[in-house]
């Protein structure tokens, strides 16, 4: 199955669009007035629940918290830091440095990382979506910024063909396969890295994980946190990809449900 079809048939899984096609589907069946109703509740149920921040924060919550951050003086050392893509926009015209995505911590925890001497190089993982501009991969701006952040370029290996997690693994495990690296730290947002490790794990990477960008934080509950909002909704929709991207990489295979043979 192409990249292309993957992003387009998940979509459907997404809360807005799965909402909207129910309450599309119930104005259509109202002729049939119970069936349309129940219908036409549910898309609003699918709509409203997600889009609360209690829900949000408690799915999300589901997932980082199996990973709860950790100080850097308490992560071991490895070999080499491998950072995923999905973090950073390239300096496409009228931009004239890189963009910051939500997910930049990633690239900023890799150079702190790097910065304490926890590893003497880093892997940035990151290519260009098929239907985009093939001059801009992710690694090289993820290499330019770690540059800014005190990260010697020759200290970055580039990994910049891959365009989907599978492929963040398989192309890194083959890079360090020939660099003679043997345990890294993987570094990825919290939400992200229950399925990018198994997948690592899958690829034969010794992957230790080094969880950052967590995006459920302590806070008071207050009213407002069963009003719906816009950033909830986008937080239920990143772990609901996530959890069912996970049911679907183990389906086909591609995820390790334990550590390669002699792991960390």
């Amino acid at each position: 199955m192409s990249v292309f079809v993957t992003k387009v048939l998940s979509l459907l899984i997404h809360p807005i669009v799965l909402g909207l096609l129910l309450v599309g589907g119930g104005a259509v069946l109202w002729a049939w007035r119970r069936t349309g109703a129940a219908v036409l509740f549910v898309g609003v149920l699918v709509l409203w629940g997600p889009a609360t921040p209690v829900f949000s924060n408690w799915l999300q919550g589901t997932l980082e918290a199996r990973y709860p951050p950790r100080p850097v003086e308490a992560i071991p050392a490895a070999e080499a830091i491998v950072v995923l893509g999905g973090a950073v926009g390239a300096p496409r015209p009228p931009r004239m440095y890189p963009d910051l995505y939500d997910a930049a911590d990633r690239v900023w925890h890799a150079a702190r990382l790097y910065r304490a001497g926890t590893a003497p190089q880093i892997v940035a993982s990151g290519g260009v979506l098929p239907w985009k501009d093939k001059r801009y991969s992710e690694a090289a701006v993820m290499q330019s910024l770690l540059a800014e952040w005190g990260v010697p370029r020759d200290s970055v290996l580039l990994e910049a063909r891959s365009a989907n997690t599978r492929q963040n693994a398989t192309h890194t495990a083959a890079l360090l396969r020939e660099k003679n690296i043997d345990r890294v730290l993987l570094v990825t947002s919290a939400l992200h890295m229950r399925r990018a490790l198994a997948t690592f794990w899958e690829a034969g990477v010794r992957a230790v994980p080094a969880a950052t960008d967590y995006q459920v934080v302590e806070a008071e509950p207050t009213v407002l946190d069963v009003v719906p909002s816009a950033e909830a909704l986008a937080g239920s929709t990143a772990a609901i990809r996530e959890y069912v991207g996970y049911a679907v990489y183990d389906w086909r295979g591609w995820i390790a449900h334990r550590r390669p043979t002699g792991g960390p």
